[in-house]
């Protein structure tokens, strides 16, 4: 067996303790031991490392040799990481310490950093991990256990989900500005599906928006569509007048400020929708990710863009 195999906690505190209070005695008082226990400890010490550590400094006084020097630095340097260790544990146990993996639906990319950003300062001892993806990828993450919280709009029925309100989600059918449609008081259903549709991948949740508002507006018409599978993408294809689509408010508030694209106008436009942050319901939050889940929630929304 190595000496480091050999060596104890006991041995080194009762080694610390000989040094600091220079008496075999002194040690044993503030250890709560006898002294022969306390020299007891000293003597397999000594034998495990094989060269003493003590000396007697005058008539009553004990001192460290080199040998017993370089174990006391060793010693303390030990204590302090251990105690460093049940620090960090500490902090993980109440939440001030960790790692939360969130997830965003990519249509929340527009407001998640700032939320993200909001969360580290909180939280300085707390690595936030921001996920992006279409509602498809944050269900399947959810399902494998790969990240802790999600942002996403309607909470999914699998998996079972536990979900918090966080404020109103709207979605606009935007077009170019000078579009034929932009000054209409109350566009058509009609002469909306005679435009060239833009729509979002399979697995995005826009998209299933979408095709839902357009196959009751057209009561399963048919009409032209083009897919794209970014917002970004989207935005530059109708500004280009490509054609038209629905997107999430959030994602075009800069461009419908400065003009660059319009929100098209009818009785049921914009539609609303929520926001929501959620768990899977046999995991809930604990530690850090349950300290950043209560932050979420207290900040009421405030994150998100005006729309």
């Amino acid at each position: 067996m190595s000496a480091l195999s050999a060596l104890t906690l006991r041995q080194l505190r009762a080694l610390c303790a000989v040094a600091e209070a220079r008496s075999i005695s002194g040690a044993a008082q503030a250890l709560g031991l006898t002294a022969p226990a306390v020299h007891s400890q000293l003597r397999v010490l000594e034998d495990v490392v094989g060269a003493p550590l003590i000396f007697r400094d005058g008539a009553h006084a004990f001192a460290a040799t080199p040998a017993g020097e370089a174990l006391l630095a060793a010693a303390r340097r030990a204590d302090a990481a251990l105690q460093g260790a049940l620090d960090q544990i500490g902090a993980l146990r109440q939440g001030r310490a960790g790692r939360v993996v969130l997830a965003v639906v990519s249509t929340g990319k527009y407001f998640a950093p700032g939320l993200v950003a909001g969360l580290r300062r909180s939280h300085p001892g707390i690595e936030v991990a921001l996920r992006v993806g279409n509602r498809g990828w944050v269900l399947s993450a959810l399902r494998d256990g790969t990240v802790d919280l999600a942002v996403m709009g309607r909470p999914p029925r699998d998996p079972v989900v536990t979900a918090a309100d966080l404020g109103p989600h709207p979605h606009v059918m935007i077009a170019p500005p000078g579009h034929p449609l932009a000054d209409d008081p109350e566009v058509s259903a009609q002469a909306i599906l005679s435009q060239p549709i833009i729509l979002r991948e399979p697995g995005s949740g826009t998209r299933v928006l979408a095709q839902r508002f357009l196959d009751r507006l057209g009561e399963g018409a048919p009409y032209a569509e083009i897919e794209m599978d970014s917002n970004e993408t989207i935005k530059q294809a109708v500004m280009a007048g490509l054609g038209i689509a629905l997107i999430s408010g959030h994602t075009v508030a800069d461009e419908l400020k400065a003009g660059r694209l319009v929100a098209l106008r009818r009785h049921d436009l914009p539609i609303l929708r929520r926001w929501f942050v959620l768990h899977r319901a046999d995991s809930p939050p604990e530690g850090a990710a349950l300290t950043v889940w209560r932050d979420i929630l207290d900040r009421q929304g405030a994150f998100l863009p005006a729309a």
